[in-house]
């Protein structure tokens, strides 16, 4: 399982350009893959669109299986809402967890590549929260925002929102302003690391007033969250 990071080939570590060029075969999301595709092009590739998660798993360890040396994708990191998981318990449940060789490769994740875009917003303690409710009923996605902004933490959003799913960003805005200042500085973060990238900073008053989507990463900060700047600061607490 290799990670891709955000989607520049600059931002791949050297482990994981070195799997790419070594694998028989690359497997993930077509998307994923069409942003590493100068680095692939002479492999064989089995891509799929989304929500077939098992099925590019299953096609990856049958080829596995038969011997050959598999690449699965994943942007960011693979252990970090991607495909690690999802191969290691199908591996688990067939009966061929050991009898595989597996590496997992990590990757920039959307957090920090798009973190490092805003300044140092995870200077200090942070969670990362899904707003997808496609796997996880959205009654634990809210207690976890509710537990998160309740105990000052910068949190990190990923899939916050969509063409048919937007409510959810509204309701995680509720549930901060239960918690934390209108004016705790919020950054949002397009196509991190990417061509198309946009960044904007704001506030959790005006946070909905930006153009959010599916890839958008919204890292909201804790009290002590500041801008300077065009940066926003989370202060460690080091004394100046």
């Amino acid at each position: 399982m290799v990670g891709t990071g955000p989607g520049a080939v600059e931002d791949l570590s050297s482990r994981a350009v070195q799997a790419l060029r070594n694998a028989d075969v690359i497997v993930g999301y077509k998307t994923y893959i069409d942003l590493i595709r100068d680095l692939v092009k002479d492999k064989e590739i089995i891509s799929t669109g989304m929500t077939r998660e098992k099925e590019r798993c299953a096609a990856a360890i049958d080829r596995a299986v038969a011997g050959q040396k598999v690449a699965v994708v994943s942007s960011g990191d693979p252990g970090v809402y991607g495909m690690a998981g999802l191969v290691l318990e199908m591996l688990e449940t067939s009966g061929r967890l050991g009898t595989i060789p597996v590496q997992v490769i990590p990757g920039i994740t959307s957090a920090t590549a798009s973190a490092s875009r805003l300044g140092a917003p995870l200077m200090h303690d942070f969670a990362v929260i899904s707003l997808s409710d496609l796997l996880t009923p959205w009654e634990l996605i809210e207690k976890r925002l509710e537990a998160a902004a309740r105990g000052d933490f910068v949190i990190v959003l990923y899939n916050p929102a969509s063409k048919k799913r937007n409510w959810q960003i509204k309701r995680a805005r509720e549930i901060f302003l239960q918690h934390k200042s209108p004016s705790t500085p919020v950054g949002i973060v397009k196509n991190a690391a990417r061509d198309e990238e946009l960044l904007y900073i704001t506030d959790i008053e005006n946070m909905l007033d930006f153009p959010i989507d599916m890839l958008t990463t919204v890292i909201v900060g804790n009290r002590s969250t500041r801008k300077a700047g065009n940066f926003i600061i989370t202060p460690r607490g080091y004394s100046l």
